[in-house]
């Protein structure tokens, strides 16, 4: 959110209406049966469409199930091996203690944070298995859709440990009693083994460093297979690894997300996690796999010039509002910063970014998420996945913010629209 968050006791009133706004989340359990049936199903398709059918769109027929990349030996053993070393990596690994805000009951989560380290570890690792044969490019590509099914059957299995988990938590957790909407949700807000966060190391080490290990690896394959690496292909792996790296190289700020302090953890988050981030944003990488277009001079400079643009905004943005939040007389583009003081007690921000738009950063990332889909060219739709899912999902948590905080702040919030007026374009939305 555009506000600096501030430690008021919620009323009772406002604990019932959380609680009921929580149950019908997502459409409440026939949006949630819904959500778990058709994500698994169009990450599906989407592999087929650019492993089976050239990149194109489909209309599935009978023949599907002969198409569907079901879990083998060897693609199991992949996964399994690469969540082991992962684990490994956050157990042995020094790093940071660093802590959350304060949450539901007023507890503050200590997190160990050492994704930057772990990045540059596995990245040397994978760089050594490629270099000594051990795993190829292609061998990745090849057991790619046997993965996807193993990390879905996965998601299934594991989210129904997180269910049963919070149940046995000592701690004040949101739950319906709705077992599919629970399950959908979750039941627990941060679920541990210990000291060991499994949502913050599925969020982080797996999505994240899953989603650029496969993107590499699919550079590697069409060097493999091609002899060389298109341009196109360079692009996107350097505006994705940029992009990783940069959320490791800032990863206490993860610590204030909505994810980790305010969702249970249960299949919806998992699932993004696990096979969501990881298989459907590396889709560009997975196209360039089979498709070379050709990008002239001004077309590239283009695209780099967008992404590193839009980095610009989104970072900038994001670093403005952190640092408000923690000095509010912090200096803004050289002035003292501009906010609109609220009856709660809280300040909004109406300078720098966040005074041409209520969410520039919004505005960074869909250019990024633009830009990371271009190389691929205009023949088809498929690589252009993450910008289209990605657009609608940000405007709708605009307008999500905006609905929460009318109620929240009442007719201070009137007088922030009327001053900041944009939402997240400046100017034109």
């Amino acid at each position: 959110m555009s506000d600096v968050a501030v430690g008021v006791a919620p009323s009772e009133r406002s604990k019932a209406r959380e609680k009921k706004e929580e149950e019908t989340h997502f459409g409440g359990p026939a949006g949630a049966v819904l959500f778990i049936t058709l994500l698994p199903l169009l990450s599906i398709y989407l592999w087929m469409s650019i492993h089976k059918h050239g990149g194109a769109l489909f209309l599935p027929s009978a023949s599907i199930l002969s198409e569907i990349p079901w879990p083998t030996a060897r693609g199991v053993f992949f996964v399994a091996a690469w969540l082991a070393f992962q684990v490994a990596l956050q157990v042995f690994l020094p790093g940071k203690i660093d802590h959350g805000i304060p949450q539901r009951d007023g507890l503050r989560v200590p997190y160990k944070l050492n994704g930057l380290a772990s990045l540059v570890v596995t990245l040397a690792v994978a760089i050594g298995l490629y270099a000594g044969g051990i795993v190829t490019g292609t061998a990745v590509l090849d057991e790619l859709g046997p993965m996807l099914t193993t990390s879905i059957l996965f998601s299934f299995g594991f989210s129904a440990f997180l269910y049963f988990y919070g149940f046995s938590s000592t701690r004040v957790e949101h739950r319906t009693g709705n077992l599919i909407y629970d399950f959908f949700m979750g039941t627990a807000l941060n679920p541990r083994v210990r000291d060991f966060d499994l949502k913050l190391f599925f969020e982080s080490k797996i999505g994240l460093t899953t989603w650029i290990v496969i993107t590499l690896a699919m550079a590697a394959a069409q060097f493999e297979r091609d002899g060389s690496v298109s341009v196109p292909m360079i692009l996107v792996c350097i505006f994705q690894l940029w992009y990783v790296a940069d959320f490791y190289f800032f990863e206490p700020a993860m610590l204030t997300t909505w994810d980790i302090n305010y969702e249970n953890y249960g299949f919806m988050l998992l699932f993004g996690f696990v096979v969501w981030m990881p298989f459907n944003f590396s889709l560009q990488a997975q196209y360039l796999v089979y498709h070379r277009p050709e990008l002239s001079i001004p077309a590239i400079a283009g695209i780099a010039v967008l992404n590193f643009a839009g980095y610009y905004i989104f970072r900038t943005s994001n670093l403005q509002k952190h640092s408000f939040r923690t000095n509010p007389d912090a200096r803004i583009w050289g002035k003292p910063p501009t906010f609109i003081q609220t009856k709660r007690g809280t300040k909004l921000l109406t300078s720098g970014w966040w005074g041409l738009a209520r969410h520039t950063n919004y505005l960074g990332d869909l250019m990024m998420a633009l830009a990371w889909c271009l190389p691929a060219g205009l023949s088809h739709v498929p690589p252009y996945f993450y910008f289209i899912y990605f657009a609608p999902l940000l405007i709708d948590r605009e307008r999500r913010d905006h609905r929460v905080c009318a109620k929240k702040y009442g007719d201070d919030w009137d007088t922030y629209c009327k001053k900041v007026k944009y939402r997240i374009v400046p100017f034109v939305y």
